[in-house]
C-alpha cells in the first residue's frame, strides 16, 4: 500500500482507516491508479469538495485472515449505498454481518469466518456504549477505528459465527446495542468535560455483560483495550474545543490535525492557537476532493468561550 503524501489533485475519499495502525485517510486517485493511505497526524489538510457521491470501492480476501480495500475501477457514482452496482456485487466481505444467519456465503468469506474472533465492549464519551466483534488480525484495528474512549475484550470465541451468536445475545439480554451514530460520538467528544462518567458507565455494562456470559457458560477474559496515542489529546478535557461550525460535504476547508479518535479529529485552523475544532472525516466519505492550499471559512467564535 502507498504511505506517502499524496500530490495535489482530485480523490474519491474512502474514510479514515486505521489498517496501518495509525489513522490515514483513504483515497482513491482520479481518473485512476491504486488507493493512497495518506497521512493526517499532524498534517495541515487543505481540500475542496465537490458534489454528489461516488462508489467507495469493495473489500476482497488477500489471504484466509486478511481483507484489503479497492478501489472502484470506474471511479462510478454511489448507488443507494456506498457502493456501484458493479463493486457492491463484487464484494466477497459484504456478507459478513449475516455470516451467523446464512449459510450461504462465498468460500473466501467463510475461511476468513473460521479464525478465532473477540467480542468487545466499548463506551464513547458521553457513556453510550456498544457491543461489537473483531477478527485475530484486526482485533486492535477494528476498535481504534471505532472512536471509543473506553473499551474491554470480554471473551474470545473460536470462530465469526460463534462471536456474532454471543453478540446477539448480549443485545438481546442486556438491550446493549450494536451500533453508536456517528453524530453521538461527534458531539460528545466536543463536550467532554470529564471521563469519570463514561468509565463509571463502561465498568457496570462490563460486569452485567461478564455475568451474561458467565450465565451462557462462556469462560470471560476482561482484557483492556489500549487506546492509540494519537487520540490521547482528544480524550483528555483540556483546553477549550467546539463544533467545526462548517458542513465538511461543501466548500473548502483547511485545518491541521492534532488528535483523533476513531474517524473523529481535533482540528486547529490557521492562525488560530486559543480553540481546536472537532469535526468528523468519516463525512468525507463517497466525496470527491481536491487536495490543495484551501482554507477554511472565517469563524465567528463566541466570547462567552473564553
Amino acid at each position: 500500500m502507498s504511505v506517502t503524501r499524496p500530490t495535489d489533485g482530485e480523490y474519491v475519499c474512502h474514510g479514515v482507516t486505521w489498517a496501518t495502525g495509525d489513522p490515514r485517510l483513504l483515497l482513491a486517485p482520479l481518473p485512476d491508479g491504486p488507493l493512497v493511505y495518506a497521512e493526517i497526524m499532524n498534517q495541515r489538510l487543505g481540500f475542496s469538495v465537490g458534489a454528489d457521491r461516488w462508489c467507495t470501492g469493495r473489500y476482497r480476501f488477500a489471504d484466509t485472515v486478511r481483507v484489503e480495500a479497492l478501489a472502484c475501477p470506474d471511479r462510478a457514482p454511489a448507488g443507494q449505498g456506498d457502493q456501484c452496482a458493479r463493486c457492491f456485487r463484487q464484494d466477497e466481505f459484504r456478507f459478513a454481518h449475516q455470516f451467523h444467519q446464512d449459510g450461504n456465503v462465498p468460500k473466501a468469506l467463510r475461511q476468513y469466518m473460521d479464525q478465532p474472533h473477540w467480542l468487545y465492549l466499548a463506551t464513547f464519551a458521553d457513556g453510550a456504549s456498544k457491543v461489537g466483534t473483531a477478527a485475530e488480525p484486526r482485533k486492535q484495528s477494528r476498535l481504534d477505528e471505532q472512536g471509543a474512549l473506553i473499551a474491554t475484550y470480554m471473551t474470545k470465541s473460536s470462530d465469526g459465527r460463534a462471536v456474532r451468536h454471543l453478540e446477539d445475545a448480549i443485545t438481546r439480554g442486556l438491550q446493549m446495542p450494536q451500533t453508536v451514530r456517528a453524530a453521538t460520538k461527534l458531539k460528545a467528544l466536543a463536550t467532554l468535560t470529564d471521563l469519570t462518567a463514561a468509565t463509571m458507565t463502561h465498568d457496570h455494562h462490563v460486569a452485567r455483560a461478564a455475568g451474561a456470559l458467565t450465565a451462557m457458560d462462556i469462560s470471560v477474559m476482561l482484557e483492556k483495550w489500549n487506546p492509540p496515542a494519537e487520540g490521547g489529546r482528544m480524550r483528555v478535557a483540556k483546553g477549550i474545543r467546539m463544533l467545526y461550525p462548517h458542513d465538511l460535504r461543501e466548500d473548502e476547508h483547511g485545518f491541521t490535525v492534532v488528535s483523533c479518535v476513531g474517524t473523529q479529529v481535533l482540528a486547529a485552523l490557521d492562525g488560530d492557537d486559543d480553540l481546536d475544532y472537532v469535526l468528523d472525516l468519516g463525512t468525507l466519505k463517497g466525496r470527491r476532493i481536491t487536495l490543495g492550499p484551501f482554507s477554511s471559512p472565517t469563524t465567528a467564535v463566541q466570547s462567552s468561550l473564553f
